[in-house]
C-alpha cells in the first residue's frame, strides 16, 4: 500500500457496471520527503478508483497491480489502483531512510 495526495477527479461518460458506484481520482504518491511536506517527494500522478467519496486535497492509502482487483473478485477487473482508506492523521518520524 502506498500514501498519496489526491488533486483532482476524473468525468466518464460511460464505465463498466460493476464499477459504476465509484468515482475516479486523481493521485499523487507521496514518498518519504513528500509526506513531510516537501515538494520533490511528489511523484507522477496515477488515476485511483474510489468508492469512499474522496476530495482533493484528502490524503489516501492506495494498493496498486493484483492487489487493487481484488474488491471485485471473481469478475477480475482491469483495475490498476484502488483507494483502500482514507487517512485522518498522519505522523512521519525521522527515521533514516
Amino acid at each position: 500500500m502506498r500514501v498519496g495526495e489526491v488533486i483532482g477527479m476524473v468525468t466518464l461518460s460511460s464505465c463498466h457496471p460493476l464499477i459504476a458506484g465509484g468515482t475516479w481520482i486523481v493521485v499523487v504518491p507521496l514518498n518519504c520527503a513528500g509526506l513531510k511536506g516537501e515538494e520533490n517527494g511528489r511523484e507522477d500522478a496515477v488515476i485511483v478508483y474510489d468508492e469512499w467519496g474522496t476530495s482533493p486535497g484528502a490524503k489516501i492509502g492506495f494498493s496498486e497491480g493484483g492487489e487493487a482487483a481484488n474488491p471485485f473478485a471473481p469478475n477480475h477487473l482491469p483495475i490498476d489502483a484502488y483507494n483502500a482508506c482514507i487517512l485522518d492523521t498522519l505522523e512521519v518520524d525521522d527515521w533514516p531512510w
